[in-house]
């Protein structure tokens, strides 16, 4: 359900105010998901023998329930499974989507443009999301255009970490999709299929420098081009085997946090044998190492595990 807010109506908010913005980068602080065990679905030829591979994908879809202001059109149909759908139309050469958590301890920042719907998660479970829309006018200045509440109740707690959104984008014809089929196909579990794409990734795709050095702001991977080039930052890295995962009905969050200090992503799988995997390289039998492609990616095997140790170097902010 959407609760429209009045810009004009909202505390210390005017709809023709301008807000100075400080750090406008995916700023968010952790969040206290509460996740439950619970089967994940995939559709997959019965006929196929080890691994089930998924031929059918979740994909994100608009629906019914959509509020407008006429610049902005706020799609809610499919909040049970875990994201919500935004298309801004305005004329202004950016604008950002703010939203607040139910608990009100983080609060999510994504680049908007009008170029169609963008997917956006729902990843704190259920409760109230607010979503606040700012207008660019110049320099760090934004307007407020839009505000609502959307309650949610989610149908399965994996669902968020189940479906492409705006920073681990895939279809059913991307590369990454298909190179999961190929995958998935010659794999004898979720495991064995989980350690071919995490060997693929760190084999394949090398660390860009050039582009870790340069102007990041409002960062968004396209998987295409990261195949394509094999090349990559962190984020590239942890959104590529996201894709390939979610896309095999592998519930897998995009974390944001800090290697140390320095900021950082990476990903946290979650196996039904095993739960939630947050420290997952390599399992010798009883334990695991943390899966963060990147660094295994750049650096020997024996490096990683002395770094890595009980995961205490990574400190999560918050997931996608």
């Amino acid at each position: 359900m959407i609760e429209k807010t009045d810009c004009n109506k909202k505390a210390g908010m005017k709809k023709s105010s301008a807000f100075n913005f400080i750090g406008l980068i995916l700023m968010a602080v952790l969040c206290s998901c509460l996740i439950f065990s619970a089967a994940i679905e995939c559709f997959a030829d019965e006929a196929s023998s080890g691994r089930q591979t998924c031929y059918e994908f979740l994909v994100p879809e608009q629906g019914d329930e959509k509020d407008s202001n006429g610049l902005v059109t706020l799609d809610a149909s499919h909040t049970d499974e875990g994201y919500i759908m935004l298309e801004y139309t305005g004329t202004a050469e950016s604008a950002l989507v703010q939203i607040t958590i139910p608990d009100a301890s983080a609060t999510y920042t994504y680049p908007l443009y009008a170029d169609g719907y963008k997917t956006l998660p729902l990843s704190c479970g259920d409760g109230v999301y607010t979503i606040t829309v700012f207008e660019h006018l110049m320099d760090e200045l934004y307007s407020v255009v839009y505000i609502a509440a959307v309650d949610v109740l989610l149908n399965d707690e994996f669902r968020p970490h189940l479906y492409p959104n705006v920073y681990v984008d895939y279809t059913a014809e991307s590369s990454s999709t298909q190179l999961g089929i190929s995958f998935s196909e010659q794999s004898d579990s979720d495991l064995d299929y989980l350690e071919r794409v995490y060997e693929y990734v760190i084999e394949n795709i090398v660390y860009d420098e050039e582009k870790a050095a340069g102007d990041l702001t409002n960062y968004i991977p396209d998987l295409e081009e990261t195949l394509e080039t094999g090349t990559g930052i962190c984020f590239d890295y942890a959104s590529l085997m996201a894709a390939m995962l979610r896309s095999q009905g592998i519930a897998t969050k995009l974390v944001f946090g800090y290697s140390g200090t320095v900021y950082h992503a990476w990903i946290s799988v979650y196996l039904t044998e095993y739960g939630w995997c947050d420290d997952i390289i390599e399992f010798d039998g009883q334990s695991w190492k943390l899966m963060d492609p990147t660094l295994g990616a750049n650096n020997k095997a024996e490096s990683v595990a002395k770094y890595i140790g009980d995961g205490s170097n990574y400190t999560e902010k918050y997931w996608y």
